[in-house]
């Protein structure tokens, strides 16, 4: 494969308030080449997002 054909990993934003849930989302996905941005909350995710908007959001939907 050259260069203009290798895949850019997508780009994948994982917001959860629960330090334990963020490890291992972001060490699962690592593991499949994918970049991965962790945040612990969603003021960070927002910031995050708008000033590199991921391929992918991942939330917990239970936070305050």
């Amino acid at each position: 494969m050259n260069n203009a054909q290798q895949e850019v990993a997508a780009n994948i934003l994982v917001v959860d308030d629960n330090p334990a849930n963020l490890k291992l989302l972001v060490s699962m996905l690592k593991r499949h080449n994918y970049k991965v941005r962790p945040v612990p909350n969603g003021k960070l995710a927002l910031s995050g997002a708008r000033a590199i908007p991921p391929n992918l959001i991942l939330l917990d939907i239970n936070m305050p």
